[in-house]
């Protein structure tokens, strides 16, 4: 296999993952393109790359800076916007992992507090009711509280924890 087949593999495989982590296959592939670029690149390469369109570009492009992924990156004499991802893959992780954290386990948390904390009228089912959906959230909120622990820890510290948990 050559540069330009693992790079379309990687990039197409990257796309399928993208969907585990809560984002689209085009997102995924414009995040990958980019971490394996040696240089910021422009909207207009990214749409020839990928051989999709301006308005699919755009919008994948800002949802990865709203994720904090991508950046743009301003290059002197150019006008042109240039967009440039993580490198560091125990970063990118942890930037994910806080960015799922804060868009869908903590309004979970939310909705299962606000639901376990009905008033309780003595019947069963409302009995049953409160009970499941306080224990599903005191799992969720100590599930969000490691993951939480773990993105705000120093990341030779997670790689060596991690490790030690699958040896």
């Amino acid at each position: 296999m050559n540069y330009e087949e693992a790079k379309i593999k990687f990039i197409s495989t990257w796309g399928s993952l993208g969907t585990l982590w809560g984002i689209n296959k085009a997102m995924a592939q414009i995040q990958a393109l980019l971490f394996l670029s040696t240089k910021p690149l422009s909207m207009e390469e990214i749409m020839e790359e990928l051989k999709i369109s301006r308005g699919n570009t755009s919008m994948n492009l800002r949802q990865l800076m709203d994720w904090g992924i991508v950046t743009k990156e301003i290059i002197p004499g150019e006008r042109k916007e240039f967009f440039t991802t993580e490198k560091d893959v125990q970063e990118l992780a942890r930037i994910v992992a806080k960015e799922r954290s804060r868009r869908e386990i903590k309004p979970v948390i939310k909705v299962l507090r606000d639901v376990s904390s009905i008033e309780d009228d003595g019947t069963k089912k409302t009995k049953e009711l409160i009970k499941q959906t306080k224990a599903l959230h005191d799992l969720t909120e100590t599930a969000d509280a490691m993951i939480n622990k773990l993105v705000n820890q120093e990341q030779n510290w997670v790689t060596k924890s991690l490790l030690k948990l699958f040896k």
